[in-house]
This record gives structure tokens, sequence and C-alpha cells, in this order.
């Protein structure tokens, strides 16, 4: 089995196929907190998608606790983490999506090939303290470091899932027997129950460093009650440690959280004792030879090619909206169109006999219907088939009889003028497009919103000048629609958009949801319901959601 089968595996029947608008193409693992797949921005760029499992989603604390896990994650910004693109704590299920890291874990690593030599253990030593350096200047403790959530890329390591664990503690879950964290990488103070704090990472770097270096846990294996026993109350080991590794490992290892050193002691640390080892790119030697081959990461699954289907005018709802009925109702509606039909023949043929006899009488020339209609208004029939006819037409006087026979035969009212019609005009169709994309170089048009423009082509655009990014347009004008989900409509449109000027649209208050009002200088409207909104990484941002379209209807 090749190492790209063993990263990337097969979608399982009960897996998704689309979560908040990225399309999955295969399963990058399972673990405590849920399962992580693989998917693709709009431009192609590979992601992660971590999907939370139904035992923690049915929790509202554990939402709760994610939603400002996520929002925290968001602020960590650093060369050696896998930098979250977005999430959603209120999703069903919940989610985050990070940029996806094409190597292997060092727990694999290590499997596939052993202990580290102390070069690549340097390098990996450096790379995961200065994450934890960014980490921790965003305010964000991980909580969770071990050699599962450190994967190692062709340019060094990245750390990932920093932060999360916290929304983890407490559950219902964590009571019931599972666990979210790994014992064996735990520091005293965290395995006590006591206080969590940046220095309680720096413990869980030195064993997750000592794992890369012995190919083993550096406090034993066995039950998690021992070996959380050994770590609060024995000394560890360290004299099958490599002896240049020693001297920091023992600072890091410290019971005491005040004796143990910074991240940033630890990276000037391990560089200067990496200056001679490594090559022309800065990376060790040896590093290439610990992740292997970069593996191929499957391509991004192809959107679907939306049918619209229109309906026809004066119809029903197609089937698919329809409510399902019961068989005695639909005998009972058969029963109704075959009546209705019938009468609709029947009505057809009075309309076609009306018709002939109001051609007849127009054969007589126009000063004869003009004395036929002066004299049924002035009360009298008038002689003659015309006024035969009027007169055995039922329900009809002899004025709208007249009236009738005149704007048949010359298109003029009673009056003489130009004859208006009573029909009222046709109510524009709703047309749907779902899942429209807009990002830096994909753009839109009201007109044809199926066909997205690249390059900033479209007449509706998403930008990130300003935080949280924006819709705007030269034409165009937006409005967002306040109130409870549904209250978006063509009415609350027109509306709304009567006056509207506004032809930029701060995005920075709008959530999943949120629904969107547009209407273009060719009179089109457009209701956008956002469905993803990914800003955290400005050139990675996106917009997705679900645009209905009104053409003429201003």
């Amino acid at each position: 089995m090749s190492h790209a089968t063993e990263v990337f595996q097969p979608l399982k029947a009960d897996d998704p196929a689309v979560v908040a608008g990225f399309r999955l193409a295969a399963r990058l693992g399972a673990g405590g907190m849920g399962v992580v797949y693989l998917a693709h921005t709009q431009g192609g760029r590979p992601v992660a998608v971590k999907v939370v499992r139904p035992e923690l989603a049915d929790d509202p604390d554990f939402r709760r606790r994610f939603g400002r896990e996520i929002k925290a994650a968001r602020r960590v910004r650093g060369a050696y983490t896998a930098e979250l693109i977005d999430g959603d704590a209120d999703g069903e299920p919940p989610w985050l999506a990070t940029l996806y890291v094409p190597g292997p874990s060092l727990a694999e690593a290590v499997a596939r090939r052993g202990p580290l030599p102390v070069p690549a253990v340097l390098w990996l030593m450096a790379g995961v303290a200065e994450a934890l350096q960014a980490i921790h200047e965003a305010g964000v403790v991980h909580r969770d470091l071990k050699p599962s959530n450190v994967l190692l890329a062709a340019d060094g390591p990245r750390v990932i899932d920093f932060g999360i664990a916290l929304a983890a503690d407490g559950t219902a879950y964590t009571a019931t027997g599972g666990t979210i964290g790994t014992p064996s990488f735990m520091a005293p103070e965290q395995a006590s129950g006591l206080e969590v704090t940046a220095a309680t990472d720096v413990f869980a770097l030195a064993q997750t460093v000592a794992f890369a270096a012995l190919g083993r846990p550096l406090y034993g294996d066995g039950s998690a009650i021992n070996v959380l026993y050994r770590i609060v109350h024995t000394e560890p080991d360290l004299s099958l440690l490599p002896e240049p590794l020693r001297p920091l490992l023992a600072r890091c290892l410290a019971g005491d959280p005040a004796e143990r050193p910074t991240p940033a002691e630890v990276v000037e640390w391990c560089r200067q004792r990496l200056a001679a080892d490594t090559g022309a790119d800065g990376t060790p030697v040896v590093w290439r030879d610990v992740t292997g081959p970069e593996p191929t990461v499957p391509a991004p699954v192809p959107r679907p090619t939306a049918v619209i289907r229109q309906p026809l005018l004066g119809h029903p709802a197609p089937a698919a909206r329809r409510p399902r009925t019961a068989p005695q109702d639909r005998t009972a509606r058969r029963r109704r169109v075959s009546l209705i039909t019938s009468a609709g023949v029947a009505g057809g043929a009075l309309l076609v006999a009306a018709l002939a006899w109001t051609v007849m009488d127009g054969k007589d020339g126009t000063g004869h219907r003009g004395a036929a209609g002066a004299t049924r208004s002035a009360g009298g029939p008038a002689a003659g088939p015309a006024a035969s006819s009027s007169a055995s037409a039922p329900g009809s006087s002899p004025d709208s009889s007249g009236a009738s026979a005149r704007e048949a035969g010359d298109g003029t009212s009673a009056d003489g003028g130009p004859r208006s019609s009573s029909a009222s005009p046709r109510e524009p169709v709703a047309t749907p497009y779902p899942l429209v994309w807009l990002d830096a170089e994909n753009s839109v048009n009201l007109e044809d919103p199926g066909t997205p423009l690249m390059n900033g082509k479209g007449d509706i655009r998403f930008g990130c000048r300003t935080a949280g990014c924006e819709l705007e347009s030269e034409t165009a004008v937006f409005l967002q629609v306040y109130g409870e989900p549904g209250d978006g409509t063509l009415d609350t449109c027109r509306f709304m958009l009567a006056r509207g000027k506004s032809h930029i649209l701060q995005l920075a208050a709008a959530a999943n949801g949120t629904e969107i009002c547009i209407k273009d200088s060719e009179g089109n409207i457009g209701l956008l319901v956002i469905g993803t909104k990914s800003t955290a990484v400005p050139e990675a941002a996106f917009l997705s959601g679900d645009l209905t379209v009104w053409r003429d209807a201003a």
C-alpha cells in the first residue's frame, strides 16, 4: 500500500458529501473530537475539514466553548501552524477547516521509520516551540500537544488543533469514558486538574520531542491511571535520550511550571545547535528522510452542474416542492382535474361561438357597429344579427355587450379611445441558483449567476479590503435583511431597494443564514442567503450561498 493510499482513505457510506459548502474528497483520519476530511477551496487549495462527533455536538455547553475556541484560533498566525480557514460551532454538525499540510504526523513517521536522528529532533523541537509562541501570543493554550497533532511538512513541522481541546472538557462524552487528550503527554498540573497555562504546553513539547527521539512515550505505556500517576509523582528517566537533548528536556519537564523555559528560549537553544547541520534552504538534510515523499493530493471533487427547472406560469410548483399526498387525495384530485378539463372544453366551445358571431357582426361595417352600439346604449335592442347575439348572451347587459362588440371589431373603447387591458401584469419568476461562489477571482452577474466570471469581471464582487470583507459593485446596490430567517422575499427586497444607493455591503456582521437583497441596473432583483463565509485568511477568503433571481422585477 502506498503512502498516499494510507493518508487518503475513501469516504464511507455514512460520510457526508458536502460540509458547509466544502465538497469532501477523502478521509484523513478520526479522533476523540471527530472525523477529518480532505476538501478544497473554490480555487483548488486543499483544506482539512474536521466534523465534530454527534456525542459532542448534542451538548450545548460544548458548542459554546467550541465557538469561543474557534474565535481565539482565528487570531493565530505562525509559520509552523496550520491556520484556521473557518468554522461554525452552530453548524449541523459543528465543523472547522484548516489549511491542509501535505505530510505525515509525527506519530505516523515514527511508526514507519523508528526514532528520529538528533538533527531532525532539534528541527522538530524548534519548529513546534515557534508554533507555541504564535499560539500563546494569541491568548490560546493548546492543551493537547502530542505526536498526532504535529504534522511533518517538507519545510518543517506544523502544529494543528490548537486550543480546541478546551471545548471538550467537561462534556458528557468525556464523562462516559472517552478521552479527548492523551494521558501520556499531559503535564502534572493538567493531570491533577489544576490551572493550565502556557507552561503546560512546554511540558507536552518535551514529551513529544522525547517520543520522537525514543520511538515511545517517555513515561511508558499502560493504563491511563498508571501513566498519569507516574507523570505526577515520579521523575522521568532521561538516561535513554540522546545526550545533546537531555539538558533542555530536563528543564522543560520540571514539576514546577515556573521553572520551565519559555518557547522563545527553546527556539534559541535549538537554532544554535542546528547551524552546522542545515542545507542550503535552512532545513536539516535528514529532515527529508523523515518526512518521506510528499503525497499526491486527490483532485477537487467537481461541483455538480445545477439543472434549473423553470415552472410554467399558472401551473403548480414542481412536484419536489409540493407536500406528498395520500392515495385518496390523489384520486379526488384526478376527479377535480377531470371536471375542470370538461368545463374548460365547454367554455372553449362557447368562446369559439361568441367569436364567430362577433366576426359576423364585424362584416356589416363600422357604421353599422356604431349604430348598434348607440341603439343599445339608449336602452332598446337593435335589430340584426349583432343585437340578436348580444341578447342571447346570459349575464351580460346591453351596454357591456355593445362595448365588447366594438372592442372586438376595432380595438377601441366605448368612447373611441384606445382599449385598456384589465389583465394584471405577470409576477416575475423566481429562478434559484444553488451554491453560488464568490472570492477574489470569482464574481457573478444577476443576469446569469450560474456562470462565474473570473478576474472580478462580474458586477457583484467579493473583496477583503476591510475587516470581515465586503460585497461591492459599480452599478448594483445591496441591503442586508434584518429579521427572522425567511423574511427575505421579492416584496421585501423591492421595498428595501426602492431607494437603495449603497454599492458596498460590509460583511463583518453577516453570519451563515444572513439574507442580502441585490438589485442591478437592469432591474433584476436577487436574494442571496449566505451558506458559508470564510474571512479568517484574507488571501483564501470566500463567500458561498444560495441565490434567487427575479428578472425585470424592480
